[in-house]
This record gives structure tokens, C-alpha cells and sequence, in this order.
């Protein structure tokens, strides 16, 4: 090898160090509830913290500031649900009430409104459709429920795809995904919605934590059509429970669980240009049952459980930069 060979490496081994990303606690000046089974949205500066097992205040953290502040607690309990930002408000649906393992759905829509400060009861969700643990995104002003699971973690697993439309209160029922998934986070980028992760659990036959999906499923909003990536494109670490958020043009799956003890620490990201996975830098804690926010292009992640199942409850916060 040359000198200018070996400079050339050094240059890029320099560079590459430069951009390497790395998971770091977020320092906030008080503390927040410990919560798993949660949501998380972005409105703003804050980072809003909502639902999980049992009754919880909602509590939002001023991202420039690092200060918590606690909000009104939520009319009942909701638990499994992936929340959104909707015109500058907070939205729950696709979310269960109760215990394990027949949680029960909640059957209207409940939005906080942060200029009101207030929470109110929204529309039904149709009966006939309702389920919680499903993924759930906004695009082009109008909201998408995919997958879930009708009774808890017993049975009933989905593969269902709704449109609401807040603006009409109009419901549209969709083509249904390639396969049912429940504990699903889904993330969108440019036109299409991806579903990555999840399992389909079935406590009736005491199956849940290993029931774990390889295969990612993409749904074309201007083609109405789903399709399922090739094989060499399955996710890298299956898992379900885990939050999914894009940033950079990617789809970040982030954390989990599974059969092992400890909640996963994974952080991949899948290009839709390529299809291709990458694995990113791992949580300092690993964690599930929670929901990841993207702000000033960082993702932000809190709370969670740090083992399968219910517990240890987190309160902490770590952003990727």
C-alpha cells in the first residue's frame, strides 16, 4: 500500500468516525413518571409522554428547557398504542384498556389539546373494527390504523388497514395487509407506509413473546396496494414491542422485546432506496413498550420496560445524535 493509499483511509476512517452516531442520556432538570405499554408524540418543543399500564399523568419535556411538566391525567386508562401528532394535538386510538392478557379496545378516540390543556373524548371507532396494539400515522392530513389485535395478547390478531379522515369524521376501509401483526409501530416515508416487527400473540396457546414477524410489509398510498419486501430485506433482529420512527430517509425500528429477559437495544434502519438494513448504535438501555420521537433531526426515546414483559418501568430519556 502506497502513501497516498494509506492517507486516502485514514481520511476515511477519520470522516466516518466523525458521523458516527451514538445513543446519550438526555440530563433533565426534574423527573418523570415511570410508564411502560406508553406512547410518545412530539408537538413543539415537547416531548409528551402519555398512557401505559394503569393510570398515568400525562407529562410533556420541554426539549430546549430539559424541564418536565405535568399535564392532565388522561380520562382512563391506555395502554398499547402508538400516538400522533394531529394539527398540533395529541391523538390516541388503536390503544387497549385493562389486563393482561384481555385487554379490552378502546372505542372512541381521545385528543389532547395542548393549547386548551385539556383532554377530550373524539369520535368512535367503528365496532366492528376495533383493536389495539396497531400502528398508527398520519399522512396527508388524514390518519392510518394498520394490523393489531382484537383481545389483548389472546387472540384475535389482524390485518386490517383503516382511513380517518378528522376533517369529514369519515371512516375508509383498505386492502388488509400481507399478514396479520400485532405490537407494531409504523412509520412512513414518502408515500408508503412500513410495517416492520411485531408478532402475531396468542396467549390462548401460550404463545406470545416468540411469535415474532421476519417479513416487512409496505403499503402504496397512491397505488392502494401492500406488498411485502424480498426475503433478503427481513428485518435484522426480529422483534416486537419495539417503536418505529423516520429520520433521514430511513425507517428506524428501535428496541423490543422478545423470549430473551432483556428488553432489546437494537436500533436498525432500512433505506426504502436500497432496501437494505443497517444496524445503528444500541440503547444505552434497552427497552420496549414505548414510542420514539424525531426532533431537530434527532430521535429522542423515554421510558419503556427494560425486561420482557411488564417491568422494570423506565423514566429515563436518550437521544441519538
Amino acid at each position: 500500500m502506497n502513501l497516498s493509499s494509506s492517507f486516502c483511509l485514514i481520511l476515511i476512517s477519520t470522516t466516518l468516525a466523525a458521523h458516527a452516531q451514538s445513543w446519550q442520556p438526555v440530563t433533565t432538570q426534574n423527573t418523570c413518571s415511570t410508564r411502560h405499554e406508553n406512547a410518545a408524540a412530539l408537538i413543539g418543543d415537547s416531548l409528551y409522554a402519555v398512557g401505559g399500564r394503569g393510570i398515568k399523568p400525562l407529562e410533556a419535556l420541554n426539549l430546549k428547557t430539559l424541564l418536565w411538566q405535568t399535564l392532565p391525567t388522561p380520562p382512563l386508562e391506555m395502554n398499547h398504542f402508538q400516538a400522533i401528532n394531529y394539527n398540533g394535538e395529541l391523538y390516541v386510538m388503536g390503544a387497549f384498556r385493562g389486563q393482561y392478557p384481555h385487554e379490552t379496545p378502546i372505542p372512541n378516540i381521545y385528543i389532547y389539546s395542548p393549547k386548551q390543556g385539556a383532554w377530550r373524548m373524539g369520535p368512535e371507532i367503528p365496532k366492528e373494527r376495533l383493536r389495539g396494539s396497531a400502528g398508527v400515522v398520519v399522512y396527508k392530513n388524514k390518519i392510518y390504523m394498520a394490523c393489531g389485535i382484537i383481545d389483548g395478547h389472546y387472540d384475535g390478531h389482524v390485518a386490517w388497514l383503516d382511513e380517518y379522515d378528522p376533517k369529514t369524521n369519515t371512516w375508509k376501509r383498505l386492502p388488509d395487509a400481507p399478514r396479520t401483526r400485532d405490537h407494531i409501530s409504523a412509520a412512513v416515508v414518502d408515500d408508503k407506509l412500513y410495517l416492520a416487527g411485531g408478532r402475531n400473540s396468542t396467549a390462548r396457546i401460550n404463545k406470545v413473546l416468540e411469535t415474532t414477524i421476519a417479513e416487512v410489509d409496505v403499503y402504496d398510498f397512491k397505488t392502494g396496494k401492500w406488498s411485502t419486501l424480498p426475503a433478503t430485506s427481513n428485518i435484522p433482529t426480529q422483534r416486537a414491542g419495539s417503536t418505529a420512527v423516520t429520520q433521514g430517509g430511513k425507517v428506524w425500528v428501535i428496541g423490543g422485546e422478545t423470549v430473551q429477559l432483556l428488553a432489546h437495544n437494537e436500533a436498525e434502519a432500512l433505506d426504502p432506496k436500497t432496501n437494505q438494513w443497517t444496524k445503528g448504535p444500541t440503547l444505552k438501555q434497552g427497552r420496549h413498550g414505548t414510542q420514539a420521537v424525531v426532533y431537530k433531526g434527532q430521535i429522542y426515546i423515554v421510558a419503556g420496560s427494560a425486561n420482557h414483559g411488564g417491568g422494570p418501568e423506565l423514566n429515563t430519556v436518550e437521544v441519538m445524535k
